[in-house]
């Protein structure tokens, strides 16, 4: 080892080890690398119809007081979320997107002799909190590509300080029902807190998705994460949101960094909020995008999990990287998915049925070679 190698000893040991989370590939990348001028990007769960006008109006009516520090307590923006949501502002921790509040709950409540429980095919960012301060990760079984609670249960001990459930569940799509989730919630014991991933909650499709914002009524140790990268088109600007009891928000802004949520993304989110015409047409947009490309994949011969998400897993029945690379080359570029130890499958956001109808072609033309 060379004297500049020897940094990494220097690293505390959960960091050492640690493989960073690789996002989908840019669009600028595929670019570069193969000299491809007209590429569409289905692997990010990204809302093809970008930004509503109501948030971008609010971006631009912000951009002449660039030079000034944003609300470092996002007063506008938890006014607008306590308001929708009825909630009290105490209840409310602002994160530089969903992400961030993953971190900051690990943060500030794990230590390298407390355990984790999560579920097998779960969001890969779990298991990256969990090393980074040197916890560890105790992963249940999937149950049908989803969460088996009844097996995650039987794992939490008196060392589990923290619970991760995504409801959707990404990248499969799967979704839980209200009164077993409640039920799972509940029997936890109160040294244990649940972190509720809700990242895609606004694709449900019905009521259910806020049944769960009257549980921080019931339950101090339950954190509900939501995020506007998704069905609100604004990935770009990084802004997210945790909810749960006053305390559980205290111990959380102790650690939160001061001005971790730009000007610009303050102001688009809580113009979001209100741009209702613009989140249902996103959700009009994801049911047709879904119905074509699922009905595409049973064109193929493929199986597909249904998902209660922006994006489905599709199984190729043979190693998905390969198409994926095949793809590339015809400027698609979706989520192979061998992280979350499914390398037979591939995940397709929705985009435009423009985008979905190209997706589909150029699928349809690789299996066929």
């Amino acid at each position: 080892m060379n004297n500049a190698d020897k940094i990494y000893n220097l690293a505390v040991s959960g960091v050492q080890k640690l493989v960073p989370y690789i996002p989908g590939k840019p669009i600028e990348e595929l670019e570069r690398e193969l000299g491809l001028s007209h590429i569409i990007k289905l692997a990010s769960n990204e809302n093809p119809l970008g930004p509503g006008k109501k948030a971008l109006a609010a971006i631009q009516a912000t951009l002449q007081d660039l030079a000034l520090y944003p609300d470092g307590n996002g007063f506008n923006l938890k006014s607008a979320l306590a308001e929708k949501y009825a909630v009290e502002m105490s209840q409310i921790t602002l994160g530089n997107g969903s992400n961030e509040i993953l971190e900051l709950v690990a943060r500030a409540f794990l230590t390298p002799d407390l355990e984790v429980v999560f579920s097998q095919h779960a969001f890969a960012v779990y298991p990256l909190v969990t090393q980074a301060v040197g916890a560890t990760a105790v992963v249940a079984p999937a149950l049908n590509y989803g969460h088996d609670l009844a097996a995650m249960l039987q794992r939490v001990t008196e060392k589990t300080r923290l619970v991760f459930i995504a409801n959707p569940n990404n990248p499969t799509g799967t979704l839980l029902g209200h009164a077993e989730l409640e039920a799972f919630i509940g029997a936890l014991p109160d040294t244990c807190i649940c972190v509720l991933d809700e990242a895609y909650c606004e694709f449900v499709g019905d009521s259910s998705a806020d049944d769960s914002i009257a549980w921080l009524n019931l339950y101090s140790n339950l954190l509900i994460t939501r995020t506007f990268s998704k069905a609100y088109g604004l990935a770009g600007l990084r802004i997210g949101y945790g909810l749960s009891s006053p305390q559980l928000a205290d111990i959380l802004n102790r650690v939160r960094q001061p001005f971790n949520n730009n000007m610009l993304a303050l102001a688009a989110a809580e113009a979001a909020l209100s741009d209702t015409e613009h989140l249902q047409n996103t959700l009009a947009v994801n049911a047709q995008g879904m119905q074509l490309i699922t009905e595409g994949f049973k064109k193929l011969g493929l199986e597909w999990i249904p998902s209660a998400g922006n994006f489905v897993l599709v199984d190729l029945k043979q190693p998905a990287l390969p198409i994926y690379e095949a793809l590339l080359h015809k400027g698609v570029i979706v989520r192979p998915v061998g992280v979350y130890e499914l390398p037979n499958h591939l995940r397709i956001t929705i985009g435009t049925q423009a985008e979905n109808q190209l997706f589909l072609n150029a699928l349809a033309d690789v299996l066929s070679n």
